[in-house]
Parts: C-alpha cells; structure tokens; sequence
C-alpha cells in the first residue's frame, strides 16, 4: 500500500487528521489551527494569519495510539525526541512542507500547566474554547501570533458561564483561582492585548466589542474566589518567578 502524503493545505490537512482519528483516539485540536476552526464563517481577516505548524492533544493513555496513527498518516516520528518526552510530548515531521506536528501527550505545560485534558469531551474536534484561550494567554513573552488568536477567540466568541460556543469564563477563573503565576500572567496579557485592539484594522464597533469582552472576563477572574495556595503564592508575588521556561523542541 502506498504511503499517505500528508496535505499541502495545512488547514485541509488538520480537519483530515481529526476526520480519520477513530473517536476512541481522543485527538483534539489546539494552537492557532483550533482558532481557525472554531471560528464560525473564517477567522475576521485583521487577526488571519499563516500556519506552520499542527498542534494536538491526547490522553495519556493514548499516546501510543497517536504516534501509531501520525506514522500511518504520513508523518516521520522524532525518534529520539520522543524516546525521552513521549510519555508527555511527542514530535513529528513532514519533510516535503516542513511542517511539524507536535501533540501534547496527558497535559499541556509550557509556561503554565494548563488541565487542557479534564473536558475533552466538551468539544468535539479542538480543545475547550476557555483552556484554548488561555493555552494563548499563558504565554510570558506573548508573541504578535498568540495575541491575535486570543482577540480572534474573543471577537468570535462570547464570554459567558458555560460552554456551547462560548469561552467559559467560569472555568477559566477557577483554574486562575488556583495558581496565581497563570492568573498574573493572564491578566497581564489581557491587558496587554486590550491596548493593543487599537493595532489592528477593526471597526469601533469591534474595537468595543473586544474591549467589553477582555473587561468581562478580567472580572471573572478577579470576582472568583481565590484558594489558600493563591494566596500564599501572591505574597511572595513577583520576587521570585512566577512561571515555567518553555521546553524547546525541534
């Protein structure tokens, strides 16, 4: 049997991937390609960009699964990177685009940990869009990328209390609530992103809209009770660092 090729569009190629999981697989999209595909009608043209990259998630379980399926699709394994991090990161390769494939394996930890695996099931084809968001919002040196894909989510979706096409606010103020490194870093981007609205080709109709939806949910996040560890942790403040250096591949 010849071997699959990967697909030049590396939009066709994600939803391809996601359509040929077996639903026992739990492969989720995130990174900047779930922005895309949960954007209803297409991502607004001021927060579009290119993609270089196909980022997934798996339970832990699974990724053996995963790097059995991503090899069946035409993808060369890091063999090296994934003999040492595969039980919570694995790394793949298609040498004609270049592109990568990397799939966070039981969690995602970057700057932050992000619990990105305990509501799989709310979405059916990308992460939740409240852990998507703050998968974005986590990032210590927000990058011009991640700053757009978190407008992008919050232009394209509401700030609400629960789930259905919205960014649920209540969750993403309890996981804040609970770390207060995530929360300073959060809140820090957000208002960061908040001056940065007035950057981008928008309307003053979405310029308010975006400005209403940040200040909905910085008061979430500051309105949700904080835990005892949050508040020992705040104490110390920004003495001593708050967050994780991201671990380099590739």
């Amino acid at each position: 049997m010849a071997r699959r090729v990967p697909l030049a569009n590396i939009e066709q190629e994600a939803a391809a991937l996601l359509d040929a999981a077996e639903p026992a697989l739990g492969l989720r999209l995130l990174g900047g390609l779930a922005v895309w595909m949960q954007a209803p009608g297409g991502v607004h043209p001021a927060f579009a960009r290119e993609y270089g990259d196909i980022d997934l998630a798996v339970p832990r379980r699974r990724g053996h699964r995963a790097e059995r399926f991503l090899t069946e699709m035409g993808y060369e394994p890091d063999r090296v990177f994934n003999a040492t991090t595969g039980d919570r990161r694995l790394l793949f390769h298609d040498p004609a685009t270049g592109r990568r494939v990397d799939v966070f394996v039981g969690r995602f930890e970057m700057c932050h940990r992000i619990p990105i695996m305990d509501r799989l099931d709310v979405e059916r084809r990308t992460i939740p869009l409240a852990e998507l968001l703050l998968t974005k919002l986590q990032v210590v040196q927000l990058t011009a990328k991640d700053r757009g894909d978190a407008l992008a989510l919050l232009h394209h979706h509401p700030v609400a209390d629960q789930d259905g096409g919205a960014v649920n606010a209540a969750v993403a103020a309890r996981l804040c609530a609970a770390d207060w490194g995530l929360w300073r870093t959060c809140t820090g981007n957000l208002g960061r992103a908040r001056q940065s609205v007035v950057g981008y080709p928008l309307s003053d109709a979405e310029r308010a809209h975006l400005a209403e939806a940040i200040g909905s949910l910085r008061d979430h996040l500051d309105r949700e009770p904080k835990t005892a560890g949050w508040r020992l942790r705040a104490r110390v403040g920004e003495r001593r660092r708050w967050y994780r250096e991201p671990e380099e591949v590739g």
